[in-house]
């Protein structure tokens, strides 16, 4: 951290650092718990250039005013510096947890937009997310996800031409699973077990969104790809909103090739591997 990004946070709080602590998740940014001589504590991350964090603190503040979800509170959000309000929590991801967060989410997913999309881009992670509003889901899902991440890894050099190429067959023949008409549910859009926080049984917070409008099923088949939650919650979230048997069946994988290609973005490697395998077994 700059010695001029905590001139702007000592400002934006009122109150000097005395210690900062790294904290993990940090591959991306430096992420850091500072505690204040007035006794409080954030969270800031923070990075040499400019890293969406504007975006990030946008999409914190639209979670807090459109849903009910806990969210850290944002102090300041600008490109290379973020600054919210620390959570406590570290706690595993309990039945009583993962019950809570089927309520929240479902509540969440209630939540509907004018279409498929958002008022603005987004982020997840560090890359762009284009959100113009499209009034069929299968079109904006091909277009603005599955299209949109493929190109950006394949520029990369991480997914290769011949799995690039495949996707674009793929997208050819998405009428056979997905609907072109479903609800616009808000997301949170990045749902890993690290962007839960937990405190004795509950959900203490949500960290690094990646908001649009989208069919919500694209959300829990997230949930689902690295395990994040488990049958636990999928019974209780299907007591507030019914599950169509056929997302388990077929469209989970499918839905799960987007964040497959954002790691191959990103990382490349068994990422690339599980996209490309993915992609065959829908063709």
């Amino acid at each position: 951290m700059t010695p001029d990004q905590r001139r702007r946070i000592e400002t934006a709080t009122g109150a000097a650092i005395i210690s900062s602590t790294p904290l993990h998740g940090g591959s991306i940014a430096a992420v850091y718990r500072l505690d204040l001589a007035n006794g409080a504590s954030f969270v800031a991350k923070s990075s040499a250039r400019p890293a969406g964090f504007e975006v990030e603190g946008y999409m914190l503040d639209y979670l807090r005013a459109a849903s009910s979800l806990p969210l850290p509170e944002v102090l300041l959000a600008e490109d290379d510096l973020l600054l919210m309000q620390y959570i406590e929590a570290g706690d595993a991801l309990d039945p009583q947890a993962e019950t809570h967060a089927a309520d929240l989410l479902a509540t969440l997913h209630a939540v509907q937009g004018p279409a498929f999309g958002h008022e603005r881009d987004t982020l997840i992670g560090p890359l762009p997310q284009p959100n113009p509003w499209t009034e069929s889901w299968r079109d904006f899902f091909r277009d603005h996800r599955l299209l949109a991440m493929g190109r950006v890894a394949h520029d990369t050099g991480h997914l290769p031409a011949d799995a690039f190429r495949a996707l674009e067959t793929l997208c050819g023949r998405l009428d056979r699973i997905v609907p072109a008409d479903s609800t616009p549910s808000l997301i949170h859009g990045d749902m890993w077990g690290g962007n839960v926080l937990c405190r004795r049984g509950r959900i203490a917070g949500f960290i690094d969104p990646a908001i649009y409008h989208a069919d919500a099923e694209i959300e829990l088949a997230f949930a689902t790809l690295f395990g994040t939650f488990g049958d636990i919650f999928f019974r209780r979230y299907a007591d507030h909103r019914p599950i169509d048997p056929a997302f388990f069946r077929e469209r989970r994988d499918l839905y799960n090739l987007y964040p497959l290609l954002v790691h191959t973005a990103l990382f490349g490697g068994s990422y690339a591997n599980s996209a490309a395998r993915t992609i065959q077994r829908f063709l």
